[in-house]
């Protein structure tokens, strides 16, 4: 495990990161009076605000308490703090479903702040800019760019809709830079991997769960919360699942990309009983995926492996994909009652789909805006922002249904051509690089997340794929990662032609 892993957890350590918390709170020694005061204190005074306020001030309270030892662990240890952010993108949507009233997405902002400045506090110490260059960190200047001067969006109906949006469609994509910078060795890649599939594998249960032993209370609560929820939600007589995510898309979409990640290494040089656990993980997230009803993932997961099958062309692959085929046939066109796998099916049949007939008229209706607005309508006209902040506005009540439209409404086709030409370099990168790459497994990482990006960038079209936690996070991660896995590979050959 890396340097900066194991020293927020070695409680041994010169350098212990844990010792320098316990020096913050001033209990290095048990026998230290005033640190064992000082934490009775704070235990007391938590109690009496649980006690008069409630649990969710009394967690906000504990949150503040440890605020302080986790900034200081973002910056000097980021390694550590990119794991608490991994695992703060996946969660945060669960935590805000309990109920619990805290700005943990302002927070979230905050530590992408932390980890750029701890990027360019590690750069005045070696001035080193060279690992950044490349076509994908010019695009992806370009784009933050092009979103920055959209405030000035002269048929804009309203700024503060463009300060809300910025920030899940532009600052955070800053993280690049981030995920670039501080992931620098296949030990760390092997830790965010894992991390990410023991995530999934909970959302799975929990889905799970949700699909054969039913809600939590707090979730019943949010499901009657609104009588549009049930409208979007409630179909066939049957609840669409969202486990621990915002949506039932969002967890779909989720079980794709971590389906994708688990095939992906298991074209790598692994156990043969670690290929059985992947496998097996890759079926239980297909299956709990149906119980979302969300027909855009359906498909993703085959669209991918057409990908795969030209990247990776061999006689195992082709025999794979072919009895694959042969049964995605099958159910397709079987005869059925069950309105899960009717759903299924009808992801593959789009004319027969009235959402999908209602989706392709809207965006018939509005291709004359955006014909006529090369800038868009500006940041944030659409959704929920455009409906808070212009509500009498052309766009504010206007469905996009689709990540590709919201940017050709908002953006304009100007807007539109970067996007996608920011989407093309990122996939011709991951194939370039997949092909240049010599060690098997970090040949098997690149192909993994080269996977993924194909199948969101597909799934952007049906949904709006990229601006919900954790995908808008982790969709960054894996751009990153195909640029490090090559990084470290030329590493790895330079100091082995240095050796002979």
């Amino acid at each position: 495990m890396d340097k900066d892993l194991i020293i927020p957890i070695a409680p041994v350590a010169k350098y212990s990161f844990t010792k320098k918390l316990r020096r913050i709170f001033l209990i290095e020694k048990l026998n230290n009076p005033f640190g064992i005061i000082l934490m009775l204190f704070i235990s007391l005074g938590i109690t009496y605000v649980v006690t008069k306020f409630g649990m969710v001030p009394g967690i906000i309270a504990i949150v503040g308490m440890v605020a302080l030892p986790v900034v200081y662990g973002i910056v000097t240890y980021p390694r550590f703090g990119i794991i608490i952010f991994l695992t703060m993108a996946y969660f945060i949507m669960w935590i805000y479903k309990m109920g619990v009233e805290f700005p943990l997405g302002t927070l979230m902002d905050g530590m992408e702040g932390l980890f750029i400045l701890s990027v360019f506090i590690n750069q005045k110490k070696k001035k080193d800019w060279t690992m950044f260059k490349g076509p994908v960190t010019t695009m992806i200047l370009v784009w933050i760019g092009y979103n920055i001067i959209e405030v000035a969006n002269p048929v804009a109906e309203s700024r503060l809709a463009w300060l809300y949006t910025i920030r899940t469609v532009a600052v955070v994509m800053l993280m690049y830079f981030v995920f670039l910078y501080y992931i620098t060795t296949k030990k760390f890649i092997r830790t965010i991997f894992k991390l990410w599939i023991a995530f999934a594998f909970f959302a799975a249960v929990y889905a799970f769960k949700q699909e054969h032993i039913g809600f939590f209370p707090f979730e019943e609560n949010f499901l009657h919360s609104d009588p549009n929820i049930a409208t979007l939600l409630f179909i066939g007589g049957v609840w669409r699942k969202f486990s621990i995510f915002s949506d039932p898309v969002a967890f779909a979409y989720n079980m794709v990309t971590a389906s994708l990640l688990c095939i992906g290494l298991l074209t790598g040089p692994i156990a043969n009983y670690k290929k059985v656990i992947l496998s097996l993980l890759v079926m239980f997230f297909m299956l709990v995926m149906l119980s979302s009803g969300t027909r855009g993932a359906y498909v993703l997961i085959p669209a991918a492996m057409l990908l795969l099958v030209v990247l990776k062309y061999n006689k195992t692959i082709m025999m794979l994909m072919t009895i694959g085929a042969v049964c995605l046939v099958v159910l397709i066109y079987m005869p059925t009652s069950n309105q899960t796998l009717y759903r299924f099916q009808s992801a593959f049949k789009p004319s027969d789909d009235a959402s999908f007939n209602v989706r392709k008229a809207n965006q018939k209706r509005i291709q004359p805006y955006i014909q006529s607005h090369p800038l868009g309508g500006g940041l944030g006209a659409v959704g929920e922002w455009g409906q808070r902040f212009a509500p009498n506005s052309y766009l504010a009540n206007f469905p996009p249904d689709s990540g590709y439209v919201r940017v050709a409404v908002e953006l304009g086709w100007v807007g539109l051509l970067l996007f996608c030409t920011l989407m093309f370099t990122i996939l011709k990168t991951g194939i370039i690089n997949y092909y240049k790459i010599r060690d098997p497994e970090l040949k098997s990482y690149c192909l993994a997340v080269t996977l993924i990006v194909f199948a969101l960038n597909v799934g952007n079209y049906p949904q709006e794929a990229l601006v919900q936690f954790p995908t808008n996070i982790y969709f960054y991660l894996v751009v990153a990662l195909m640029t490090v896995t090559l990084r470290i590979d030329n590493q790895q050959n330079e100091i082995s032609n240095a050796g002979q």
